[in-house]
Order: structure tokens, then C-alpha cells, then sequence
């Protein structure tokens, strides 16, 4: 019980005091005898009530006091308790502290005492380097300078062993690799192969056809062979003549023209004329048809007809017995299965490889290289640069796209097929041998290289002998001597290099 309750127990008590005074008053004046002894006794039960409220709340005030004491005590023994603990850990904590002051002081004195030792040694090190160098005769530098040159010299050949192991290894798998994706290709890529010639054989129905193409004193067969650009051979071959040309162009319209002429019958100079017309006429659509039927063959669309002209015209031109026209469609699918190999644009492969030689068709008529001449027929139709890329660079010795080398691998293929070409391989190096004999046979000339297959040759010049102006005047001068002395087709280019290398090592 609080104190408050208890104080309103004394007032209770109080005001009952109060009232049973009143009380006893009233009873007094107004009540009779018998009713003063009620009040009396009515107040003496209401004192007694009173007196034990009274100690009742003596005894809850004192219970209270008291749990208040026993709380009091507990809780100040719970402090000094804590007060116990929290002495005892920081007692402890200043023990740690002191003793890390200690080790802290232990470590500066060891530091001290290393550096100490580090100095003596370097103080010994520069003693016994100088020593050293005193007895040897070579300062520190030069002394590190002999071991590493030693080292060097040492481990060069095996590191040089190691690289080239290496080398090889990577190579072999490499060679392993490039073989099995090539042979993949030859073999999927099964394509016939022809040898042409320079001259046409024609069939007479009789030996006095003979006479009558001849003409009166010749003048029909040079009719022919001035409109056609040919050469007719009449010799003592029974019932045939032969048509000479270099371009296939010329020697199939000749030999359509005569065709012509010899069923006809007729044979004179307005009707050579008119046959020879005819003649150009029928090669011109069988050109167009050429070319169609080689964009069809290989799926390719979109091309202007222009450039279909043009394609066809490779039907009628040859590259050392071989078909141009034929052997571009076997690029072109060579380039195909090799692209689907490697992961290349396929579309882009098979357009490149068909008209990487496309320069061909009329690199009679235009001057320089079929490489260049074909980009500029692809610039002038149009067509993408990953495409012009290939055409322009597939006889480069690095060509900047993948695309681009797989058209040089699958042009070099084609053309290294058995039968392909007529050249063998005594009758190449000999014609790169005399290109070569003629580059060097000016003076001033170090050495020389055909390359390319015979479609360039590079000339090194002693640059001390000749200078930029003689350098020029050199070049012009072997053009003209391999133009007068060797047989060719296309043009060669000539390329005379003049360079001057000073060579110093900074050690």
C-alpha cells in the first residue's frame, strides 16, 4: 500500500470521528435516552473500525517501506558489483595498453638496431665492390655489362631453340588445318578443264576451197585477215587451214566468218565484209548468253547487263591455255566451299572470286594490269568495296580482308590444278629468268626479282651508282628491252627501288 492510500485512511478516519460527534449531538438533543446509548455504542464500533483501518494502513505503509528498502539494497549491491567488474576490466586494459607500449618500444629498438646492421652490411658490400673492381680492373657497370652479355649469350640459343620449336609447332597445326579445309574444297569442288590453243583449225568441204579463200593474188585472204585481226595459215594440211590470233575474240569471229563464207559459197571482198559483220554479230550474243549462263550456274543475280556483257567476254580469253571465264566460275565456287570453312561472308567470297579477273576481258584494249583495271570496272558498276577488295588484291602477298585471301587461295587452286594450264613448270621459271636477265643486264643494277608470276619485276639499284633521275631514266629503259625482247600477255610493271639503309645501335 502507497503513502497515498494510507493518507486517505487517516482522513476517512477523521471525517468518521467528525460525523459520529455530529452525530452524538443531534442524539442528545432530539433523541431520547435509549437513543444516546445506540450513538454511543454505534460510536464507540465506528472508533474500533477506525483503529484497525488505522492499523491496517500502519502495517501496509511499513510492508511498502520496506520491499522499497530490500530493492534499495539489491540494486546497490548490482551496482557495486558492476563497479567491481568495470575496475577489474579497465585494470586489465591499462595492463594490455602498457604492455603494447612495450612491444611497440621492442619493435623501434629491433628497427634500430636492423638498420644499424643493414648499414654495416652496405658499408661491407661497398668494400668488397671496391675490392672488386681494384682486382678485376672494371668498374660496376662494366662488370654488370660482361655478365649480362654473358647471360645473353648463354641462353640465346636456347631461347632461340625454344621460339622456333614453337614456331614450328603452331605452324605444322596450322599447315594440318589450312591442308584439310583445302583438300575439302578441291574435292567437293569437282570442275572439268580444257586446254585452249592459239589457233583454230577451220574444215574445207575440198583442197580448192584453199584457192578461192586465197582469192586473186591474195586479196581475199588479206580481206580476212585485215578485218579480223587473224592469221590464216594455208598450208598442205589436206582439206583445213588454220586461223593464227592471240585473242579468241578475233580467231572465233574469223573462223565464224569463213564457216559463213564457205557455205555461202560466195567469196569476195564485199562478201567477206558482210560474212565478217555477221560473224561479230552472233559472237556479241553468244558473249551475252555466256555471261548469263555463268551468273545462273553459280546463283548470282543483280549484276547490270553491261557487266554481263562484259563477263561473257571472258569465254573468248585465255590465261596460259586456260579458260578465263571457266576458270572464274571454279574461283568463285572454290570460294564458296572455303568461306562456309572459315566462317567468311559467302556471298561476298563467290563475287569476288567470280570477278577477280574480270580485267581480262578487255585488258587488250585498256592499259594496266587486269588487277586495277577490273577495280575499275567493279567503281565504274557500283559494286561494294568488300567486293572491289579481292579483285584489286588477290595477287598482293597480303591481302587486307579474309575474303580477299581466300580468292587468292582459291585462284591460286584453280590454277595449279593438273591440266589447267599449259605452262609447265621448266617453261614459268625460264620465262621469270629471262625477265630477270633482262632487269640486270644495265649497269648499277644490285639484283633483281620477277614476281607476281612474271607480271612484275622489282629492281634494287646500288643507290651510291644511281641516283633518283637515273633511277627513272633505268626504269623506262628495261620496259623497252623486255618489250622488244620478250613474248608476254597483258603488261609487266617495272618497278626500280633506290634506298639508301644507315644502321647504328644506341647501347
Amino acid at each position: 500500500m502507497s503513502i497515498i492510500t494510507f493518507g486517505l485512511i487517516v482522513i476517512g478516519a477523521a471525517v468518521g470521528l467528525g460525523l459520529g460527534f455530529i452525530l452524538e449531538k443531534l442524539i442528545q438533543g432530539n433523541k431520547t435516552t435509549n437513543a444516546a446509548s445506540r450513538a454511543e455504542k454505534l460510536l464507540a464500533e465506528t472508533k474500533a473500525k477506525a483503529q484497525e483501518a488505522l492499523l491496517e494502513a500502519k502495517d501496509k505503509a511499513l510492508k511498502i517501506i520496506d520491499e522499497a528498502k530490500a530493492e534499495e539494497k539489491t540494486r546497490r549491491e548490482e551496482l557495486k558489483q558492476t563497479q567491481v567488474r568495470l575496475e577489474d576490466r579497465e585494470s586489465k586494459f591499462d595492463q594490455k595498453l602498457l604492455d603494447l607500449e612495450n612491444k611497440q618500444q621492442q619493435v623501434y629498438d629491433k628497427a634500430q638496431q636492423l638498420e644499424e646492421i643493414k648499414k654495416k652490411i652496405q658499408d661491407i658490400k661497398e668494400q668488397q665492390l671496391a675490392k672488386l673492381e681494384t682486382i678485376a680492373g672494371l668498374t660496376r657497370e662494366q662488370a654488370k655489362d660482361v655478365i649480362l652479355r654473358n647471360i645473353d649469350e648463354q641462353s640465346k640459343e636456347a631461347i632461340l631453340s625454344r621460339l622456333k620449336k614453337l614456331e614450328q609447332e603452331e605452324t605444322d597445326k596450322v599447315e594440318e588445318r589450312a591442308r584439310d579445309i583445302i583438300t575439302l574444297a578441291v574435292q567437293r569442288c569437282a570442275h572439268s578443264q580444257a586446254m585452249e590453243i592459239t589457233t583454230t583449225t577451220i574444215d574445207l568441204p575440198s583442197d580448192e576451197m584453199k584457192g578461192r579463200i586465197i582469192g586473186r593474188e591474195g586479196r581475199n585472204i588479206r580481206v580476212i585477215e585485215q578485218l579480223t585481226g587473224t592469221e590464216i595459215i594455208v598450208d598442205d594440211t589436206p582439206q583445213a587451214i588454220t586461223v593464227s590470233g592471240f585473242s579468241p575474240i578475233r580467231r572465233h569471229v574469223a573462223k565464224k566468218a569463213l564457216e559463213i563464207l564457205i557455205a555461202d559459197g560466195r567469196i569476195h571482198p564485199g562478201r567477206i565484209e558482210e560474212a565478217v559483220d555477221e560473224a561479230r554479230k552472233n559472237i556479241a550474243l553468244d558473249i551475252k548468253k555466256s555471261g548469263e549462263e555463268a551468273l545462273y550456274r553459280l546463283g548470282i543475280t543483280g549484276f547490270d547487263p553491261k557487266l554481263v556483257q562484259i563477263i561473257g567476254r571472258l569465254k573468248y580469253r585465255t590465261s596460259y591455255g586456260q579458260n578465263v571465264l571457266e576458270h572464274s566460275i571454279e574461283v568463285a565456287l572454290l570460294c564458296t566451299l572455303l568461306a562456309e570453312q572459315l566462317g567468311a561472308n559467302v556471298d561476298v567470297a563467290k563475287k569476288g572470286g567470280f570477278l577477280h579477273d574480270i580485267g581480262k576481258a578487255v585488258d587488250h584494249e585498256v592499259q594496266g594490269t587486269h588487277p586495277e583495271i577490273g577495280r575499275d570496272i567493279a567503281v565504274k558498276f557500283g559494286l561494294p568495296e568488300e567486293i572491289i577488295a579481292p579483285i584489286l588484291t588477290h595477287h598482293d602477298d597480303k591481302p587486307a580482308t579474309l575474303e580477299a585471301i581466300i580468292v587468292k587461295v582459291a585462284d591460286a587452286i584453280s590454277g595449279a590444278r593438273p591440266g589447267a594450264r599449259k605452262d609447265s613448270y621448266e617453261h614459268y621459271v625460264k620465262r621469270l629468268g629471262e625477265l630477270e636477265k633482262v632487269a640486270t643486264s644495265f649497269p648499277g643494277i644490285e639484283k633483281a626479282y620477277a614476281i607476281q608470276a612474271g607480271r612484275e619485276v622489282r629492281v634494287f639499284v646500288y643507290p651510291e651508282q644511281v641516283d633518283d633521275l637515273q633511277a627513272h631514266n633505268l626504269a623506262r629503259e628495261i620496259a623497252k628491252k623486255i618489250e622488244a625482247e620478250l613474248k608476254y600477255p597483258g603488261e609487266i610493271k617495272v618497278n626500280v627501288i633506290r634506298e639508301m639503309r644507315v644502321l647504328e645501335y644506341a647501347r
